[in-house]
């Protein structure tokens, strides 16, 4: 139990309970049924809701997670061993790799971070963002945790879209 505690507190992504055994078939889980977790802040500068539905199972890779940012909030920069998607379903944010341009993100913009890109993404300084986040384990591990993203980089003026 310990372990899924952590996974889910630093990774944002693995949690889930089914209302079926995997034998039977399909699985549901109902909407409320899971309650959110608060990001760390080991992790994440500001105010971040996590609310993880599903995580594989068996021989399942994929997980995901569903990140709610209160304005200015963001990740700390990190990787994920096999990449990442976001699907941004509300608001405004920001991401950026290393050494890349801040970009900005809206309802509706699908991201992807290849394997082992150094990446953060958070809110708008003035606007809370949600995303879906959906990454696949490698080795049991889902993310690298790195240092958190500084003033100068997450004020930086986004690129010219």
């Amino acid at each position: 139990m310990k372990t899924l505690l952590a996974a889910l507190s630093t990774a944002g992504l693995l949690a889930g309970s089914a209302l079926a055994d995997e034998a039977q078939g399909v699985q549901v889980t109902r909407v409320g049924t899971q309650a959110s977790a608060v990001g760390s802040g080991a992790y994440f500068t500001g105010t971040v809701r996590i609310d993880a539905p599903f995580a594989g199972s068996g021989a399942a890779r994929i997980g995901g997670a569903s990140v709610t940012f209160e304005p200015a909030a963001r990740t700390a920069w990190h990787t994920h061993p096999l990449g990442q998607t976001l699907i941004v379903t509300a608001g405004a944010g920001r991401v950026q790799h290393w050494g890349g341009p801040v970009q900005t993100i809206r309802a509706g913009d699908t991201v992807w971070i290849p394997p082992g890109v150094k990446h953060w993404h958070g809110a708008s300084p003035t606007v809370a963002m949600t995303h879906i986040a959906i990454a696949e384990a490698m080795d049991g591990k889902v993310v690298e945790w790195m240092e958190q993203v500084g003033e100068a980089h997450y004020t930086t003026t986004p690129a010219a879209e």
